[in-house]
């Protein structure tokens, strides 16, 4: 029973979360209040890339202040794809094998004209083929540096995406990309239709709750275990035959991707996509949630991280969003170090443990 436990808090987070999530979209709908379903729909796209960073932070041991600019990266890339008009390649040997392929599709302009475009399963493989190069590429020099000089490459690296896509014609300058298509994955369309409103919102909790797993599986496992040692000490790590290098890249690529999915479901999900979303005090904003949900805590990363980031895009903060955001991340961190849910997961443990035959199960 003993051995049973961490598998039965963890089915008991997962169902409670789904419970959550059903009784949120009830009570939103019998309040006739449906429209906040959008807002914690992008909230919970927020969040992939928070517990992204915790795995980052939390368990490798490392800072990173450009997983904005991987957000961006994602998003941009499939807007750019599935808005900019290929027809000059349509008589050409690779456009008409593109075109067989469905990677170009026709489309219909504002104009009533038909264009070429990249479909949005082509451009998500794009966006994703690109963060792994650009996450590797940045990752391997960067990561061999510690402390705040990891934290500073990965700030510059978020500073010169950030100014690519705010002085680029083709990412819409400073205004951004709109009319990015839906994308539609057949039991559901990525779009903000209202008449899509629902699906796209347990579309995304079921998006957050498969990664919440699938990370909860990596630092369980061997891996997980050696980047715990290297955020316990990279130098004793070293010495125990861990390539600190290595790991260190993983964890740095893992969470890049899904930042970088997000800012692709974030794109479609919205129709567009700003500059602001590869700004410096995006990334900021990021590492700020993964510490407010416990470092080391993905289920703390994201339930806060979409509590919060909600409450801020409904507006309940007004002008003053930063300010309460830092007095909530000061009160937290100085209250609960690990988050506020850990001390309520070893509640559970205690209780669990208490109950007949809990605490004294067979090895």
């Amino acid at each position: 029973m003993k051995k049973l436990q961490p598998l039965l808090l963890v089915l008991g987070l997962v169902l409670g979360l789904v419970a959550v999530l059903a009784a949120v979209q009830l009570g939103l709908q019998a309040a006739g209040k449906q429209f906040c379903l959008t807002q914690l729909t992008m909230s919970m796209y927020y969040a992939l890339v928070v517990i992204g960073l915790c795995v980052v932070m939390g368990y490798a041991g490392q800072v990173s202040l450009g997983h904005g600019a991987f957000f961006a990266i994602g998003g941009y890339t499939s807007a750019v794809l599935t808005t900019h008009d290929f027809s000059f390649a349509k008589d050409t040997a690779w456009g008409k094998a593109f075109s067989v392929l469905h990677v170009f599709i026709p489309k219909e302009d504002f104009l009533g004209g038909s264009v070429l475009t990249v479909s949005p399963t082509a451009a998500f493989a794009a966006a994703m083929a690109l963060t792994l190069v650009i996450a590797c590429m940045i990752g391997y020099p960067a990561l061999r540096l510690r402390g705040h000089y990891l934290a500073m490459a990965t700030l510059g690296f978020g500073l010169i995406v950030y100014k690519m896509v705010l002085g680029s014609a083709i990412t819409g300058a400073a205004d951004g990309i709109t009319g990015v298509p839906e994308w539609d994955l057949g039991l559901v369309k990525i779009c903000g239709s209202s008449s899509a409103r629902v699906s796209n919102y347990y579309f995304a909790g079921i998006v957050l709750l498969t990664a919440l797993l699938l990370l909860r599986n990596l630092v369980t496992s061997r891996v997980g275990r050696a980047m715990q040692a290297l955020h316990d000490g990279e130098t004793t790590a070293g010495t125990m035959a861990i390539d600190t290098a290595s790991y260190k890249l993983k964890a740095f690529v893992v969470s890049a991707i899904l930042a970088a999915l997000a800012g692709v479901l974030f794109t479609h999900y919205t129709g567009g996509i700003a500059p602001s979303q590869a700004g410096a005090l995006q990334s900021v904003r990021y590492v700020a949630l993964a510490a407010v949900g416990g470092m080391a805590n993905l289920w703390g990363g994201a339930i806060i991280s979409t509590a919060i980031n909600f409450f801020s895009l409904r507006g309940w903060f007004g002008s003053y969003d930063n300010a309460v955001f830092g007095a909530l991340l000061i009160a937290i961190v100085s209250l609960t170090p690990e988050g506020p849910l850990k001390p309520m997961g070893q509640y559970l443990r205690r209780q669990l443990g208490k109950r007949p035959g809990g605490g004294h199960g067979v090895a």
